[in-house]
């Protein structure tokens, strides 16, 4: 093989990379979260009512694990009653093309 062949093969996939980027997006509820913050800010109860077969444990336990990976930012307004809005990162909205690709291939296959 030629060195300019070389070049032109794809890379070899960093499993480790993957890992990480699954160990993000991977979960039931996760990757709808994103999706439906893609280019809006919403409150708990908003995405609540958007995702109506997700628990309110698990919803709030999603919402938590994605601010801690910095996939979302949470606000917090002092009023009564309290207001909480979640928004996408940067991280965040790296993740969307992909997310939506994965919805496209999903409609290809439906």
């Amino acid at each position: 093989m030629t060195k300019s062949n070389r070049s032109e093969l794809p890379p070899e996939p960093d499993f480790q990379l993957i890992t990480t980027a699954l160990g993000i997006v991977s979960g039931k509820w996760r990757l709808y979260i994103i999706l439906l913050l893609g280019e809006k800010t919403l409150r708990y109860r908003q995405l609540s009512e958007m995702l109506p077969g997700v628990s309110e444990k698990v919803l709030a336990s999603e919402l938590k694990s994605l601010v801690a990976l910095g996939v979302l930012e949470r606000t917090a307004y002092a009023e009564i009653p309290p207001r909480v809005e979640y928004s996408l990162t940067k991280k965040g909205h790296l993740a969307l093309p992909i997310l939506r690709k994965i919805q496209e291939i999903g409609q290809i296959f439906n």
